[in-house]
């Protein structure tokens, strides 16, 4: 802990501090434009263990509870929503794909920048919002690259 605090302000400033930092990076992601979301980048391309998206549904279930998670891009004016299938011609598909991307990137920004915590908090707290941050935001990323892998197939077999 860099900067001592009572445990009451403690407490306050982190439930403050989540909402800005979930709320500011949503905001920016929602905003960036196209061009700065490189859907080929490293982070988003498909992994061997992900078997074609096999992987989450064995190992996560997926197909059971990814439908209860929020779309928070409803929260923002230009969001972009992922919750059902708008169109299925081959642009909207890679806009699609597009906003998959952008939505993993802002969850695994929210986690980077957990490690914040240490700042005003005692090491084990600070311990335990890093834990928050992967749990809340995990299963978002799990759904996002499963979704992207899917999209992708179908794409592939459409031969747009």
């Amino acid at each position: 802990m860099l900067i001592h605090l009572p445990d009451l302000w403690i407490v306050i400033i982190d439930i403050v501090a989540w909402f800005v930092f979930h709320m500011s990076i949503a905001f920016i992601g929602t905003i960036l434009p196209e061009r700065y979301i490189n859907t080929h980048h490293w982070l988003f391309k498909e992994r061997n263990f992900e078997q074609g998206g096999k992987f989450y549904e064995k190992y996560f279930f997926i197909k059971k509870w990814k439908k209860y998670l929020p779309d928070g891009s409803a929260l923002f004016k230009k969001g972009f929503k992922k919750n059902k299938l708008n169109s299925t011609d081959k642009s909207y598909f890679d806009r699609f794909i597009l906003e998959l991307c952008r939505a993993e990137a802002v969850h695994w920004a929210v986690i980077f920048i957990s490690p914040i915590f240490f700042i005003w908090n005692y090491e084990w707290a600070s311990w335990v919002m890093i834990l928050y941050a992967i749990v809340a935001n995990m299963p978002c990323i799990l759904a996002q690259r499963y979704n992207r892998i899917r999209f992708k197939k179908i794409i592939s077999r459409k031969n747009f």
